[in-house]
């Protein structure tokens, strides 16, 4: 069959308005071939895509919380819309305070393939890199809203719902250029212009905003300072959903993995920690975990910022020693900000107590937001975790090892502060499949 003829017939097949020219192409011998879509329905509704960003000033595991909020409503928004296919396009990472590994360059412009599986994140909703969104739709965005508070506050002192376009209550970080067209920060790319802005005061969820997003017909709309809205139902199925998506780049699962083997006798097949693969299978608790307790001991501007809930070292020490105590563990593993001293300090007490460092190459490859993620990902298959007073950090943790399935009361534990000889330990959110 000639060429001409075999494109005529693809054409047929995918017939529409929203043809794209990738489901047919020339192979090696000019062969044409048509590969049908995963799905007919998606090709023939508008391609829409949804943009977000964070206070600048918010660090990595808060951002990934503000993810799931704007992930929830790119889901509501397809499933709502027969006509149109939203996309959320992924905020590229850095720069963020708690970086800073000055050394190795400028930890910007860092895209979500570096820490996350792209995959597993489409298992829930559309998504692609900011850079692929610029060579699929161009550098402009057509309209953003900066979400702000109410300058008035709640109404007689009670909180309802609701969302207005008014005044800006600050000054923007946008500018009018002459053109009439806006500019801004957009994570360092100069090319990136908007052309419409509006401050939205807002108090709510995410679906709060689905009739701003649904009542223009923009191809490309912003959202900043993303995480003033709420999550629409904390910790209900559609949570843990969107939150069992955010599986970690295999290079850094296998940093980690190759890590516990390495230095705390520790795999997959004899602590029973396996990831399900399905975002809603049911989650039998049967993960035993790595011979070893881990600790996240926040240190830094914990210190300052809690300083009655945030233990000296040698305070953590004990406490940390009486669980070792009681499990019959004699490793330790801690993921900290700490400086240098002050984990050679707690060395002194616990003489076991292991952190991962990488060398600079490895550092220069996986950044400092890379270190993390390992850090998390061992603590995860502990047998035993200790976490710190209200950290984003370690509340990751916990919901890794929710979905690993550890028992619960291997999980939902803190370090108090000193003077403490009990404290409130952390609320149990544990895991919804059904």
């Amino acid at each position: 069959m000639s060429i001409s003829l075999k494109f005529v017939l693809c054409l047929l097949l995918f017939a529409g308005d929203t043809f794209q020219s990738e489901h047919c192409h020339l192979g090696e011998n000019d062969d044409l071939s048509c590969q049908e879509p995963e799905s007919k329905s998606s090709m023939y509704r508008q391609k829409r895509y949804l943009l977000y960003d964070v206070n600048p000033g918010e660090g990595f595991n808060l951002r990934r919380d503000v993810y799931m909020r704007i992930a929830t409503l790119v889901k509501k928004l397809n499933k709502d819309s027969k006509n149109t296919l939203w996309t959320l396009v992924l905020p590229p990472w850095g720069p963020l305070y708690h970086w800073k590994s000055r050394h190795i360059g400028f930890q910007a412009q860092v895209l979500w393939s570096k820490f996350f599986d792209l995959s597993s994140l489409k298992k829930y909703v559309p998504v692609i890199e900011v850079e692929d969104f610029l060579k699929e739709h161009g550098n402009t965005i057509d309209v953003l809203y900066y979400l702000q508070h109410y300058a008035e506050g709640w109404t007689n002192n009670e909180w309802e719902e609701r969302a207005d376009i008014r005044d800006c209550l600050g000054k923007p970080p946008y500018h009018k250029t002459a053109n009439g067209d806006f500019t801004g920060w957009f994570w360092d790319y100069d090319i990136i212009s908007l052309k419409q802005f509006y401050c939205l005061s807002i108090q709510g969820y995410s679906s709060t905003l689905k009739r701003f997003l649904e009542s223009t017909s923009a191809g490309a709309i912003m959202i900043d300072r993303a995480e003033v809205i709420l999550h629409d139902s904390f910790g209900d199925l559609e949570y843990w959903m969107v939150r069992r998506s955010m599986v970690f780049s295999k290079k850094l699962l296998n940093i980690g993995d190759d890590f516990r083997k390495l230095y705390l006798n520790s795999t997959d097949e004899k602590d029973k920690t396996h990831l399900p693969e399905s975002l809603t299978s049911s989650i039998e608790r049967k993960a035993v975990g790595g011979p070893y307790v881990a600790v996240h001991l926040r240190r830094r501007d914990f210190v300052q910022a809690r300083p009655k809930d945030v233990p000296s070292i040698e305070f953590a020490a004990q406490q940390i020693l009486k669980h070792m105590k009681r499990l019959n563990l004699e490793t330790l593993f801690v993921a900290t900000d700490a400086l240098q001293s002050e984990f050679e300090e707690l060395q002194r007490y616990i003489p076991n107590a292991k952190r991962f460092l990488p060398n600079n190459k490895e550092l220069k490859d996986i950044l400092d937001g890379g270190v993390a993620v390992v850090d998390q990902w061992i603590c995860a298959h502990s047998k035993f975790f200790i976490g710190s007073y209200e950290s984003t950090f370690s509340f990751r943790i916990q919901e890794e090892r929710e979905i690993l399935g550890f028992p619960v009361d291997t999980t939902f534990n803190r370090l108090c502060g000193d003077n403490q000889t009990t404290c409130t330990q952390p609320s149990k959110w544990t895991i919804v499949f059904s």
